[in-house]
């Protein structure tokens, strides 16, 4: 299966909102299963979220229920009788691996997506996994190849003393739907810029890392620089506050996290942000002041660096010996 092959990596990139369907066929409780029935057929789809009158979510129904309600007579029956209410669902904010791990834990066929309010929002099946990834990977293939050869000879063919790139992305507090834009476009200049792949992944991992805890933590959110030369990367990631109360214990303290319940509970702030930049890092520094703010610059090399050979007449000898 396509989804079981698809990367770590990947997966981290996409959200189940970008890759869910949309137009949700659901029924009510008082739906009856021969109307269930006629819908399954004619929409072609193997099973529907149940909502009631307000819109909410109370259960799903599958062709699996319909099937065993036929089987037992029960024609008559209406879908709030036959449903399942054990309701394993996602969020649309979710990555996709969450949605994969899900699909591989349960064996559902089917996930409702819901939104921070708690509303049914979509529908999360394998194939609309699959088929994301794969529209992705076609759209961004088909002029990748001219892009990545025009920004690989920026710093070739530039003449001056010091020449970089300079990259800014403005990041909203609790914009978890665009949670990981930023990142995800720092590892695509990466890539166009030539820079080793393994390089490439600690940089969205760092950058990823980063503009979360700005989406988690901030107040007014903050702004991520990414200055980009021909020997590293550079990361400035600044906010106007909270600001971190104990440096040291974020810094070194397993797990430790200030993130409130809520946002735990959507799946993110376990505490081990800081924890994976410096894993990535070349070089990080952290400055915070509470009530002030924070600001975290993050260094990545691009290339590893290595000791010229010397030019002696006595040490050229003895390499040509060795």
């Amino acid at each position: 299966m396509v989804v079981q092959e698809i990367t770590r990596v990947q997966k981290l990139e996409f959200r189940v909102g970008q890759v869910m369907t949309r137009e949700v066929i659901a029924v009510t409780p008082a739906t009856s299963l021969l109307e269930l029935k006629e819908i399954m057929r004619l929409r072609r789809i193997s099973g529907a979220p149940v909502v009631n009158e307000n819109g909410d979510l109370v259960g799903v129904i599958s062709i699996e229920d319909l099937l065993r309600a036929f089987e037992q007579g029960a024609v008559n029956r209406t879908v709030g009788e036959q449903m399942s209410t054990q309701l394993i669902t996602v969020c649309e904010t979710d990555s996709v691996d969450t949605a994969v791990s899900k699909f591989q834990q349960t064996g559902v066929g089917r996930l409702p997506v819901l939104n921070a309010a708690g509303k049914l929002v979509g529908v999360l099946t394998k194939g609309d996994i699959t088929r994301g990834l794969l529209h992705e990977v076609q759209a961004d293939t088909q002029d990748e190849e001219i892009a990545r050869y025009r920004a690989s000879h920026i710093f070739r063919d530039v003449e001056s003393d010091a020449t970089s790139l300079i990259l800014r992305y403005k990041v909203a507090p609790r914009d978890f739907t665009h949670g990981g834009q930023a990142s995800s476009k720092i590892k695509r200049a990466l890539t166009r810029l030539g820079a080793d792949p393994q390089i490439v992944r600690r940089a969205a991992i760092a950058s990823y890392e980063a503009e979360m805890n700005l989406i988690i933590h901030t107040d007014h959110g903050g702004l991520i620089t990414a200055e980009v030369d021909a020997a590293q990367l550079k990361l400035i990631v600044e906010d106007d506050g909270p600001g971190i109360v104990d440096v040291r214990r974020a810094l070194e303290e397993h797990g430790y996290s200030t993130t409130p319940p809520e946002i735990r509970q959507m799946g993110f702030g376990g505490g081990m942000g800081l924890k994976n930049i410096r894993k990535c890092a070349d070089e990080m520094h952290l400055e915070s002041q509470v009530g002030v703010g924070t600001k975290l610059a993050i260094t990545i090399l691009l290339h590893t660096w290595e000791p010229p050979l010397p030019n002696d007449g006595n040490a050229q000898k003895g390499q040509r010996e060795g």
